[in-house]
């Protein structure tokens, strides 16, 4: 049953996504003289189509939990605005665009010269033949495997100076709400999207797989950075991580640092499941809210910028700073 309401998803996502192709996509790719270009414009249509669902879920279920039950009253709208046009730039396509067009083609033209010189092709959801190859069981597999791997790049964000000088806009927002997740430096993004494409392609996993993954967890993380006074209790705190999980690890002096030492480490840094956290002695289930940003923000008033440009900018002049973190 569970695998024919599976099946039942992929095909009304594949016929409006074949919809959106035929009627408005390719028209556009032919009238621009980009007909050359329809196999990646096709994919590109299939990330479309998931960006306007997630913001219409948004839209829908997780704003109105923020009236219900917010955790602080929003006071600098302009600063989340900010927040709705980085969601925009990727749910729309922008980014992933960008990505098509130069790394991912690298990373696609690189495995099939692989290929060619006789590197196997592996197949991750193939270990256990009629068990492991079902859809749901092998897409729950990929999820945990994932999952997995965010955990180890969220670690590394928050571990070396460089990559922490690029993460610490997503740290800065002040206000969080369920438009904080794609807050991130150009680069950090990309630096993140990198590894998963080549976990992807190193473990087999197929495009329609791919971008169901990163949709759940996008849609996921939406919820988390909410701000919405919500956990899931003792138990349910441990199987999925709550939004209350999350903002701790936003927290001022309690996400981005090393107990009892203003120095890189940190919290909570589980995408989906605590488990990586409570496997590895990062995980804190501390039932409170706090107030979030970074601590050299709040105590020193070091600038992460106002607008899109400026904190890019700034992100840039961190990263080539002596003391990113400082």
């Amino acid at each position: 049953m569970l695998s024919s309401f599976f099946d039942l998803l992929t095909d009304t996502f594949a016929f409006l996504q074949l919809v959106l192709f035929e009627n408005v996509v390719q028209p556009i790719a032919f009238h621009l003289g980009a007909g050359n270009l329809l196999e990646i414009a096709y994919e590109g249509t299939g990330w479309l189509l998931v960006g306007v669902i997630q913001i219409v879920v948004m839209l829908l279920l997780i704003a109105p939990l923020e009236k219900w039950r917010p955790v602080e009253p929003v006071m600098s709208p302009s600063a989340v605005k900010v927040d709705v046009i980085y969601t925009l730039i990727h749910r729309l396509g922008l980014f992933k665009l960008l990505m098509f067009f130069t790394f991912e083609n690298l990373i696609e033209t690189g495995f099939g010269e692989l290929r060619v010189h006789g590197f196997p092709t592996f197949n991750l959801d193939a270990i256990w033949p009629g068990v492991t190859d079902t859809a749901v069981v092998s897409f729950v597999i990929y999820l945990v495997v994932f999952d997995a791997v965010n955990y180890f790049i969220h670690r590394g964000q928050h571990q070396f100076n460089a990559w922490w000088a690029l993460h610490a806009l997503h740290h800065s927002q002040r206000q969080m709400t369920m438009w904080t997740d794609n807050r991130n430096h150009l680069i950090d993004d990309i630096a993140t999207a990198l590894v998963l494409s080549v976990v992807a392609k190193l473990i087999g996993v197929g495009p329609g797989q791919f971008v169901a993954l990163v949709a759940i967890s996008q849609l996921t993380e939406n919820f988390q950075h909410a701000n919405f006074k919500c956990s899931f209790g003792w138990l349910g705190d441990r199987l999925w991580v709550s939004p209350r999980f999350h903002r701790l690890h936003h927290g001022v002096g309690i996400g981005h640092e090393s107990a009892g030492r203003q120095t890189l480490g940190g919290h909570n840094f589980g995408v989906l499941f605590p488990w990586w956290d409570m496997l590895f002695g990062t995980a804190n289930f501390s039932n409170r809210y706090e107030p979030t940003g970074v601590r050299d923000q709040v105590e020193n008033g070091r600038d992460y910028g106002q607008g899109f440009w400026a904190q890019q900018k700034l992100g840039l002049t961190r990263l080539f700073s002596k003391y990113p973190h400082s």
